[in-house]
């Protein structure tokens, strides 16, 4: 999909951050071309599209750690398809790093006399859904708290200059677990921050990146499947590129524990995903017709699309987790908005409670050695630790929907 066409989904016209591109982009760029980057996770929507970045940049160095095989190659091919080849280093590697396999890795770079200035880490686990049961919960923990801070003491070893690690907007006031991890994410970060220093991004919702409800609708579309959406649920959206900007910005111009998010403006406003949707099925030159029922729904795709209707189920959400609308900051948070034209900055209080969180940290792993634990007991755990933890509990879960 176009950018443009992707600006008009989304209700814009123009693209974020063009004014801080304008001031400074050419630093970016410059250093970009001096630097040397490890990307973990660097084959999902948001890495993927950092990773373009920086290679059109031609860094000296541009390493690529996924666990997806299918989506490394695919960014291979991407690259190569669009951009060609640069004069500096580019691979890409494909394992866990929370494996044996990164240690034996770094070490092998270290010892050939690599190492690298920039360490960025996408790897996350970024659904509402996985909170579900507490097998996936325990993974998420695992992936976006404690492998963040594996990957942090890798940069450390690597000697990097900085270390940048994606958050999410959901980790402001959080509702679900997901925006709970994340959220000890950064005051873990803002505990062991400095050396190397840290620096994180919250932005909202990419928009159509993979495993996404906006791209979901293209799989329906090609399955000849009606689509659905919550028409109460209200979110920030960004193009994948804007999200990679931010994140530029935060890893090369941040300060230490520094949280970037964009600034809201006329350019960024809440939309509801049943408005996206119907913006998103006429495009396609369908009209959406809408449905009283999932089953409804369902029974009337043939009939529809043979007419170049497309059936839409639009309904109030009532699954755990969900928030109804998005917000970078909360009242508590510092924010400098001198910096930037269009960026926010939450200066991360580098004042947490670092006995608590050592003693989460202790009784995670308690529970993992005893290879026995329940939902409620993680849940519990985070409301000790996030204080502004507002988790919201319905009983019911995204598997229950279309």
């Amino acid at each position: 999909m176009e950018n443009s066409e992707l600006l008009k989904l989304i209700g814009r016209s123009e693209p974020l951050f063009i004014e801080d591109l304008e001031s400074c982009g050419a630093r970016l760029s410059a250093a970009v071309a001096e630097g040397r980057f490890l990307v973990i996770g660097g084959a999902g929507s948001i890495g993927s599209a950092v990773v373009r970045e920086l290679f059109v940049r031609s860094p000296r160095v541009l390493h690529v750690i996924d666990i997806s095989e299918n989506n490394l190659a695919e960014l291979v091919r991407g690259i190569r398809s669009s951009m060609g080849y640069i004069a500096g280093d580019f691979a890409t590697y494909c394992f866990d790093v929370l494996g044996r396999e990164f240690d034996a890795f770094i070490h092998t770079q270290l010892a050939a006399g690599g190492g690298y200035d920039y360490v960025l880490n996408f790897s996350a686990l970024k659904h509402v859904r996985s909170e579900k049961d507490p097998f996936t919960l325990m993974r998420m923990i695992n992936v976006n708290i404690f492998a963040t801070l594996r990957t942090l003491r890798a940069a450390a070893e690597c000697g990097a200059r900085k270390f940048f690690c994606v958050s999410t907007d959901k980790a402001a006031n959080p509702v679900n677990m997901m925006g709970a991890s994340k959220r000890v994410m950064e005051m873990m970060l803002a505990r062991d921050g400095g050396s190397p220093p840290v620096s994180t991004a919250r932005f909202a919702n990419v928009a159509f990146s993979d495993g996404s409800l906006p791209h979901s609708w293209r799989v329906r579309i090609q399955n000849r499947q009606p689509l659905s959406a919550p028409n109460d649920v209200r979110r920030y959206f960004v193009t994948d590129t804007e999200g990679a900007i931010l994140c530029l910005f935060s890893m090369l111009l941040g300060e230490n524990r520094d949280i970037f998010f964009p600034r809201l403006s006329p350019r960024l406003h809440l939309m509801t995903f049943a408005d996206i949707c119907e913006r998103y099925v006429r495009s396609l030159g369908l009209e959406p017709v809408v449905c009283e029922s999932e089953d409804e729904a369902r029974k009337r795709t043939l009939e529809l699309t043979q007419k170049k209707q497309w059936p839409c189920y639009f309904f109030r959400s009532d699954t755990t987790g969900e928030k109804d609308f998005e917000e970078f900051y909360t009242n508590s948070e510092s924010v400098d908005w001198n910096r930037f034209t269009e960026i926010g900055i939450v200066k991360n209080d580098q004042r947490v409670d670092a006995d608590g969180l050592q003693e989460f940290e202790a009784r995670i792993r308690r529970l993992q050695s005893a290879g026995r634990w329940t939902r409620q007991d993680l849940v519990d755990l985070f409301h000790q630790i996030v204080p502004d933890f507002g988790h919201k509990e319905t009983g019911r879960y995204l598997d229950n929907r279309m």
